[in-house]
């Protein structure tokens, strides 16, 4: 089938120079996919492993404890792609008020991506659509505090903005100019709400993403905000009963391959490398997710056996235990709260999870300790891990 641009080139003027500035054509492709049977197989595939993850949120006995730190994991790998250098553990040390090893800064951007998704969530819940409204409060939160909290937020860009490079005319990609921003995320919200045509959930999250990339509608938090979009999309249209799907890692592993194609969709229109791609990413990072979720099950049921041994103390423990597994590093003090049980009944059952291998202590303090169930947090923190500080 022979390809063409996905759209047109316009020129633009701006810090005092020309630049080719690439304006998309509206969704769905034209011409259309071409479903050989090895693409429509790996989707098929793709569609499997989300039954399977979906299916997870029934085999945990409380999808709340797995889904607290998948999203902080997800927060996490997503910034990292923008260069931050927070890890999973420095995010939980900001949320319990710590002071974390790397910038707040770093942190904070982390932070913002966490509240982002679950405003995001919560809107969706109370039956808002994903539309541009509602992308614009998500991008909002996004860029609340820290980095990027001076480039409008919550705002579309009234500027020209450009991808690598120092200035448009060096640029590894020029986005559409300002004026044209609000028109293409009209076509694309239309697109989200089935029109011209419907289009599978999956489809259109794969489609939508590049869509939302090439129009980069903001001045910062584009790369982000367009991941996040695939995973509210996926639970708007009920694919997903939990936000369990996150492609960052994915993303992070094959950066380049991954820039290479959403260029190419943009030259060639290629769509099939980027969708095979795309399918190949949710296949993965499903499978993944469904095995991370077994390990902690396991090591849930395992580490309950061990306390199950304690005779009196085993109920109390049992308490401290369930609260670490939705929070892996606590404080003491934190633990007596969520809790409600007495300061010295907690640092018993401390004692004894100690004892037992299952909780480190991380601080040597005599009041506020910090507390990391060790076990839980390493099955978490892989494909996190950060270059030597």
């Amino acid at each position: 089938m022979k390809r063409t641009l996905h759209g047109r080139y316009v020129t633009v003027s701006t810090v005092g120079e020309k630049a080719q500035a690439f304006v998309p054509a509206p969704l769905p492709p034209h011409p259309p996919i071409d479903w050989t049977p090895e693409l429509r197989g790996k989707f098929d595939q793709a569609l499997l492993a989300l039954g399977r993850l979906d299916s997870v949120s029934r085999l945990l006995p409380e999808t709340s404890l797995f889904l607290y730190m998948y999203v902080r994991k997800e927060a996490v790998l997503s910034s990292m792609i923008e260069g931050t250098r927070s890890s999973l553990s420095d995010l939980l040390l900001f949320e319990l008020d710590q002071e974390p090893d790397v910038p707040l800064g770093d942190v904070r951007e982390v932070s913002n991506y966490v509240a982002a998704l679950n405003h995001g969530l919560s809107r969706l819940e109370d039956g808002f659509p994903l539309s541009l409204r509602l992308i614009k409060e998500i991008h909002g939160v996004l860029l609340t505090r820290g980095r990027g909290s001076n480039q409008t937020p919550g705002e579309f860009r009234r500027s020209q903005n450009w991808i690598g490079g120092t200035w448009p005319g060096n640029a590894a990609f020029v986005p559409p100019p300002a004026e044209k921003v609000l028109e293409c995320m009209g076509k694309l919200e239309l697109f989200l709400h089935d029109q011209p045509e419907p289009t599978p959930a999956l489809l259109k999250a794969a489609l939508a993403h590049v869509q939302f990339e090439t129009i980069h509608p903001f001045l910062d938090g584009n790369g982000r905000l367009g991941r996040l979009l695939i995973t509210l999309l996926l639970c708007s249209r009920s694919v997903l009963r939990e936000p369990m799907l996150y492609l960052s890692l994915y993303f992070k592993t094959y950066r380049q391959y991954y820039y290479e194609l959403l260029n190419n969709v943009r030259l060639t229109g290629d769509w099939e490398a980027w969708l095979d791609f795309f399918a190949e990413a949710v296949i993965i990072t499903a499978t993944q997710a469904v095995e991370t979720a077994q390990q902690l099950l396991d090591l849930s049921n395992r580490d309950r056996d061990k306390i199950s041994g304690l005779g009196r103390a085993t109920a109390s423990t049992l308490a401290v235990h369930r609260e670490l597994m939705e929070h892996p590093i606590a404080t003491s003090g934190r633990l007596v709260e969520k809790t409600g049980i007495t300061p010295a009944t907690v640092n018993k059952a401390l004692g004894h999870l100690e004892r037992l291998g299952i909780v480190r202590e991380i601080t040597a303090q005599k009041r506020n300790r910090l507390f990391s169930y060790a076990g839980y947090v390493e099955i978490m923190n892989r494909g996190t891990e950060l270059p030597d500080r």
